[in-house]
Order: structure tokens, then C-alpha cells, then sequence
């Protein structure tokens, strides 16, 4: 549970971020009622912090003009959540992230009490997290300039290189950016394919932004998109398996990036999309529930392989 004061100083970090907010965006970010809100600026306004108001259908907080607080602390909570992105940040394919992520680490352990210092370097000593597959390097200056233009909505013209070696010019909407299985993806509408198309960033070489607006769709979700994307893109093979099990757990047990979920009489069907049947046989194999392979019967034959193997070991 979120102490009051934590809550206001939460308030006061929006207020030094943005020159001018909405009473309903800063109830927004919080997730709490405006007034809620409302008792957290009379908060500050207690303890000495200036804010004007604006009345008002469409009125907003801020800060006098001119102040300054001091200079910034952490809780420890929000030290150990940096800390911990900023190892995070170090797996993310990011060209000199891992210059930049010490330098920030460095920066970050300067400004903390001792106690605090400690716990941050026994974290950041101790604490690995999986790279899973190496990620290709990817220009950060093209993806702050890509996440630019999606949050101002301004199409952009990229030339793209196929995973074919095609080359093309195109110009995109540019809806949201994500990272899925090791690589960064721009996700946008195309008007070269006229459809809704993901762009694998590290094949990027060249992006110009052009002064032409367009409406993103509402609730767009960039990963959910780029989930569902990569799950249907085509592979090898197609697979198909009866899942016995509800849909919930199906995909709890095998993410939603492996395929598409579809519930049916007894069950759910799985769809597939493949290179590596031996690595759809393991992730089969330890499934706590029935499931009955529909197709390819090579990956009935990859299993019983497996099975063979483990009963001969």
C-alpha cells in the first residue's frame, strides 16, 4: 500500500516533469480519484511547494515559475528499480548501452546515502539476467528518433533491407516500437503494402521524418500486435495440436508467442508456425496437461525421438 506522502512527492516529480498538466492526467498516471488528487496538492502546498491552478473545463496544475528543489533523492525502492532497468537496458541490443548503463549506474550511486549505496552495488554485483539469444546492435539515435515520431504522430520514410536482401523505400505510420525474442521491432501501417506491418529495426538503414500527421488507431497495443505477428509469420512448418486443457492455461503454460489459441469442444487448438519441430516437441513434452498432435506427423516423429532419448538415458 502507497504511503500518502509517497503519493505526493509522486505528484511533485509530474509537476517538475511537465511545464503544465491536467488534474485528469495526473489522476491518470497515479490511478487514484481527482479527489484524491486533490487532497495530495493541498499536500504540498502545506510544506511550502508553489502550484498554481487553473480553473476550469480544460484547467491544469503547475509549478511557480522559476522553482527549483532541491537536488533530487531516491526512496529505496525507486533506487532498486533503476538499478535493476539499468541492467535490464544492458540485454536490450542497444548500440553502447552497456557504456551508457555504467555511466548511469555511477551517476545514480553518487547521489544515494551510504546504506543505499550498499544495497545498490550488492544488486548490480549479484543479480544476472538472462541475455537469452544475442540481440543484433541496434542505432539508439535511430530508435529515440523512431519514438519520436510515434509519439508526435508524424509518418516517416524508411529504407528497409529484407531479410532477403531486398531493399525498398517505404513510407510508415509509425504506431508503437517494441522488443520481442531479441530484436526490436517498429510497428506502423505501410502505405508501400498498404497494411499494418512490423519492421525489424536492426534492418533499418536510413529514416527521415516528413511533416505528414496521421491518427493512430485507439487502444492500440504495439506488443500484443507484434506478439500475434511474429506467432503467424511464416516458417517451416505449420503445426497443429489439440490442447487438452482451457485457454487460460494453454497459453500460461506456452506464451503467446508460440501461436495462435483458438478454444474448441474439449479443448483448445494450437496452431503453430515453426523452423525447429525438436524444439516444439520439448516445449510439448513439458505441457502438465494431454494434448494430440494433428499435424505434421514429423512432429509426432520428433517426439517420440524425445520420448526414446528419455527413457534411454
Amino acid at each position: 500500500m502507497y504511503h500518502p506522502t509517497s503519493r505526493a512527492l509522486a505528484v511533485l516529480e509530474l509537476l517538475q516533469a511537465h511545464r503544465r498538466i491536467s488534474g485528469s492526467e495526473l489522476a491518470r498516471r497515479l490511478d487514484i480519484h481527482p479527489r484524491t488528487l486533490r487532497r495530495y496538492i493541498a499536500i504540498l502546498e502545506e510544506i511550502g511547494i508553489p502550484i498554481t491552478t487553473e480553473r476550469g473545463r480544460h484547467g491544469a496544475y503547475m509549478l511557480v515559475p522559476g522553482f527549483k528543489l532541491p537536488p533530487i533523492m531516491f526512496t529505496n525502492d525507486e533506487a532498486l528499480a533503476l538499478s535493476v532497468g539499468l541492467l535490464a537496458a544492458q540485454r536490450l541490443g542497444m548500440t553502447e548501452a552497456s557504456t551508457a548503463a555504467a555511466s548511469a549506474q555511477a551517476k545514480l550511486e553518487r547521489v544515494l546515502p551510504e546504506p543505499l549505496q550498499q544495497q545498490v552495488r550488492a544488486l548490480t554485483e549479484t543479480v544476472s539476467l538472462d541475455r537469452g539469444r544475442i540481440a543484433p546492435n541496434v542505432d539508439s539515435a535511430l530508435l529515440m528518433q523512431l519514438s519520436k515520431a510515434a509519439h508526435a504522430r508524424y509518418r516517416v520514410r524508411l529504407n528497409y533491407r529484407s531479410p532477403h536482401d531486398e531493399h525498398t523505400e517505404r513510407d510508415v505510420d509509425p504506431f508503437g516500437l517494441g522488443h520481442r525474442e531479441g530484436h526490436w521491432y517498429l510497428v506502423g501501417r505501410c502505405h508501400l503494402r498498404q497494411e499494418l506491418r512490423s519492421f525489424r529495426l536492426d534492418r533499418i538503414t536510413g529514416a527521415q521524418a516528413l511533416a505528414i500527421g496521421f491518427e493512430r488507431p485507439e487502444r492500440f497495443d504495439t506488443l500484443t500486435h507484434l506478439t500475434a505477428s511474429l506467432a503467424t509469420q511464416p516458417r517451416t512448418y505449420l503445426a497443429e495440436v489439440e490442447l487438452r486443457t482451457d485457454l487460460a492455461n494453454a497459453m500460461n503454460n506456452l506464451g503467446s508467442a508460440i501461436g495462435v489459441f483458438e478454444p474448441v469442444e474439449g479443448g483448445v487448438l494450437m496452431r503453430s508456425q515453426v523452423d525447429d519441430l525438436d524444439w516444439l516437441a520439448r516445449e510439448l513434452a513439458r505441457l502438465p496437461f494431454g494434448f494430440r498432435i494433428n499435424s505434421p506427423s514429423l512432429l509426432r516423429e520428433a517426439l517420440q525421438h524425445l520420448a526414446n532419448r528419455l527413457t534411454m538415458a
